[in-house]
């Protein structure tokens, strides 16, 4: 797979590394050449600038500080699936900064598919991630491509709605990082499959 990045830092660098390791071929594109280049030689990647790293590929992945993240989304051609790795945090109080941040890119490239994945978790986890880590995907479309970039990093890829589903996996990864700063571990906090749904009752007739 051909895949592009907006971004030459610690995300881009840990998801493009791993995709190169698999197999596929990743142009960095970034605002500072010289940055995009150091890291293309790097990680084995092709250089180039936001522009051509957007075209790229069919793949595009948005690795940029969500402030941004709309315009520089901007730069997709029509027909190509961008991933939106974002998260829009407020670090004063690990609160979003600003909603549906997958939502509004979509509304500004409506002929891109948007697909929001890689949000839950930081750079150093894509780098060497436990055997078996899910991988929430969000997207009206372009589901089957990102899960096997999912697999291509190591991990499992879990169908989590469409895009309007997008904003709660947003606010999951506030939650999940304001509970890991302040000491605990979300590892514990959800039941398996099986008792998911709690007692079913017999019906009543």
């Amino acid at each position: 797979m051909r895949i592009g990045t907006l971004g030459n830092g610690l995300m881009a660098e840990a998801l493009a590394g791993r995709w190169i390791e698999a197999g596929h071929d990743v142009m960095v594109g970034g605002r500072d050449p010289e940055r995009a280049a150091e890291l293309a030689k790097r990680i084995g990647a092709v250089p180039g600038s936001l522009t051509e790293a957007a075209a790229y590929g069919e793949v595009v992945l948005l690795a940029v500080p969500a402030e941004v993240a709309v315009e520089v989304a901007k730069l997709v051609p029509p027909g190509r699936t961008l991933i939106d790795c974002t998260n829009a945090l407020d670090h004063r109080d690990f609160t979003l900064a600003q909603p549906a941040t997958a939502e509004a890119i979509s509304r500004a490239v409506p002929e891109v598919q948007v697909v929001k994945a890689f949000n839950l978790a930081a750079d150093a986890v894509w780098r060497n991630p436990p055997s078996g880590l899910g991988v929430p995907i969000c997207g009206d479309g372009g589901f089957d491509l990102v899960a096997d970039l999912v697999r291509s990093v190591g991990c499992v890829p879990v169908t989590a709605g469409g895009l309007a589903r997008a904003k709660l996996l947003e606010a999951t990864a506030a939650l999940a990082i304001g509970i890991w700063v302040g000491g605990g571990d979300v590892r514990g906090m959800f039941p398996g499959l099986a008792d998911a749904f709690g007692t079913v009752l017999p019906s009543q007739s």
